[in-house]
């Protein structure tokens, strides 16, 4: 339960602190960008003169890079959702631009193919008469691949502007350059390991932990929690590349559907330079046998002093001894002393299963599904404030005439944002549910919860001081304006509500 407490704590922290530990937070899409720009794509296209290409990587069926390119005719005012859609997924970027007309910057994006071979440039902005958007991002999927958006307009008569959208998917050139090695997945960097795994067809893995430590004895020590990166399976295959000074030991283990750790695990040699090809089944691995004979295992420079696998591979029922096995929190009745007390046996309950037992442990999904859900929420509440930004014009022409769609896009925000809320309450809530939790520590949880909501009150807080700047800049709020000011106010009564059940709970 305490591990409870402590993760109400980090999704505390997280409604209004953006994680920069792209390990533990898993990358997210650009939602608001997509949107927007699939919006102008739908609307304002010219027919006809959509470019697309898509390559793949012949040896192994992946996408390597994926280039859509649409010119569009439209009014100016239609533009106005892309400004406040790149600033909502900014902290979600890794490099970000905005060139106004008459910056003399030019810009050409490097779209990498060909396991990093072969790499060519799209022109995005050709002249300075062009406003641009841009911004990359890692892909979400596949961690070696990047997305690019961009959307480039210039002004030309009767208020009308011709732009194009470009919203392209290639291969990181950071990790890929010219040089590559025979691997075919290594960047000319001498530190980088790799892992190019495919999944069996007898499997439906969906997602896969790393470990990482610099001995055996270290990383047998391990907690179940302490993963370093997530690879999620797309397309039967998953990657993983890292940066390293030394060799290193490393762990693969599966995230189950239910959310737990498979019992079942897969150790390797982590040696910077080389890649480690996998295929995992069920219940056992193909290994790479000329990584383990040149740096591995058989290569008597591993630095594991046990198999690699805790697999079936392992298991032998006649008379070969089966490799060391780790069994956590065994309670055996007939070696209980006479003095210790059996209630004070972490784990232990003679009514419930250890796994409604309030020792237990939030598996690494639970924990995944914490940090995404606060960031959704993150993301959402950063889109809200991108869209009182915009308001900015209209603040200098002292009059909120024309910004119906301004509020109305607040308005929505917000109702997205209040299911996410609830959701998230909703599955904090279930965290506990069917354990034998003591009176104390559930009071300790509703604390917290209740300091969560405090949290969220704060946004709302905000919402409600923009209203009231707003008033003494321009004076008069329109109807729309007074229609979503209402809206925020009806939140801020509900949730202060809630908070209050909340903190009751915790009395």
């Amino acid at each position: 339960m305490k591990r409870i407490i402590i993760m109400l704590l980090i999704a505390c922290s997280a409604i209004t602190t953006v994680s920069a530990d792209s390990a533990a937070t898993p990358q997210k899409k650009a939602k608001s960008v997509v949107r927007n720009l699939e919006g102008i794509i739908a609307f304002y296209a010219k027919e006809g003169s959509e470019t697309t290409s898509v390559t793949k990587n012949p040896e192994t069926g992946l996408i390597e890079s994926s280039v859509r390119i649409v010119p569009f005719t439209c009014k100016k005012e239609d533009l106005w959702a892309i400004p406040i859609g790149f600033r909502a997924d900014e902290p979600l970027s890794y490099q970000y631009m905005h060139l106004q007309p008459g910056s003399t910057e030019l810009f050409d994006l490097k779209v990498v193919t060909n396991n990093g071979q072969k790499s060519k440039n799209v022109r995005i902005r050709i002249n300075t008469k062009q406003e641009m958007w841009f911004m990359c991002c890692k892909n979400p999927d596949n961690p070696q691949l990047r997305d690019a958006y961009a959307i480039v307009w210039e002004e030309t008569k009767d208020n009308h502007v011709a732009g194009t959208v470009f919203m392209i998917t290639s291969l990181r050139p950071d990790l890929y350059q010219k040089n590559m090695s025979s691997a075919g997945l290594l960047s000319d960097n001498k530190n980088t390991f790799t892992i190019d795994g495919r999944v069996g067809y007898d499997l439906k893995d969906s997602l896969y932990v790393i470990y990482m430590a610099d001995t055996a004895e270290e990383l047998n020590n391990l907690k179940d929690s302490d993963f370093v990166a997530t690879m999620p399976v797309v397309n039967k295959r998953f990657t993983f590349s890292v940066e390293l000074d030394k060799p290193k030991v490393g762990r693969i283990r599966t995230v189950m559907p239910d959310g737990s750790l498979c019992e079942l695990w897969t150790n390797l040699d982590f040696v910077p330079g080389e890649t480690y090809r996998i295929t995992t089944h069920n219940g056992y691995y193909d290994e790479d046998r000329d990584y383990e004979q040149r740096v591995g295992r058989y290569s008597g420079k591993s630095l594991l002093n046990e198999r690699q696998s805790r697999g079936i591979d392992d298991v032998v029922v006649d008379d070969v001894v089966v490799d060391d096995v780790v069994v956590d929190d065994v309670v055996d009745d007939d070696v209980v002393a006479d003095d210790v007390e059996i209630d004070t046996i972490p784990g232990y309950s003679e009514s419930v299963t250890p796994r409604q037992s309030s020792s237990w442990e939030p598996t690494p999904e639970q924990k995944m599904q914490i940090e995404a859900k606060a960031m959704a929420l993150k993301t959402n509440m950063d889109a809200i404030k991108a869209t009182y930004a915009s308001l900015e014009p209209h603040f200098k022409m002292k009059s909120l005439t024309g910004s119906e769609r301004i509020f109305a896009l607040i308005t929505k925000l917000n109702k997205e944002l209040d299911m996410k809320f609830q959701d998230f309450i909703k599955y904090l809530n279930g965290l506990d549910a069917g354990l034998d939790v003591p009176p104390a520590e559930k009071a300790e949880k509703a604390e917290v919860i209740g300091k969560i909501y405090k949290e969220f009150l704060k946004f709302y807080t905000e919402q409600n001081q923009a209203f009231t700047e707003m008033y003494k800049e321009v004076g008069v709020l329109t109807k729309a304006a007074q229609k979503t000011q209402k809206y925020i106010n009806g939140l801020t009564e509900k949730y202060l509500k809630e908070m209050s059940k909340a903190v009751m709970g915790a009395e």
